[in-house]
């Protein structure tokens, strides 16, 4: 492999593997795929379903399901499309945004420990790390987008 494409495959991986931790440790009472869709729509803002669905590379009627669950736990209001009265819109309610800060919340106590044992320059190396990666982010959102080569469903 390449250098940029060892590098972009580490990130990736460490990022994740981090993600993974952090949830697999933390205790909270939103179920993970539930706490995933709510941080995607806090991160997209107002979608229809379909958008959502693409971007979690799910099926609609997977989607569908678990935005069932999240209105039936009030998390999220449905409303109609400002540009196609037909279809709706999902957005976040404040239940929505306290179950979302909740996972974060626990997320960050399992991850505090960790953080509280490297020194100081450590620190400012996750520092740096966290600007570069928003630039990495930055980037990528300004950059076309590849075809995909996964199968939604």
């Amino acid at each position: 492999m390449t250098e940029p494409t060892t590098l972009g495959n580490d990130l990736l991986r460490s990022a994740a593997r981090l993600s993974r931790w952090a949830s697999r440790h933390a205790s909270f009472d939103v179920p993970f795929a539930q706490a995933r869709l709510l941080a995607l729509l806090d991160e997209l803002g107002p979608s229809r379903v379909s958008a959502l669905a693409a971007a979690d590379h799910s099926s609609q009627p997977t989607i569908t399901s678990q935005l069932q669950r999240l209105e039936a736990s009030g998390w999220v209001h449905r409303a109609s499309d400002p540009d196609d009265a037909r279809a709706t819109v999902i957005s976040l309610s404040d239940e929505g945004h306290a179950a979302l800060e909740s996972v974060r919340r626990a997320r960050l106590a399992v991850l505090s420990p960790a953080l509280d044992q490297l020194d100081g320059p450590a620190l400012d190396r996750v520092r740096v790390a966290i600007d570069v990666m928003n630039e990495l982010l930055a980037a990528a959102a300004d950059a076309p987008v590849p075809h995909p080569t996964r199968k939604d469903g």
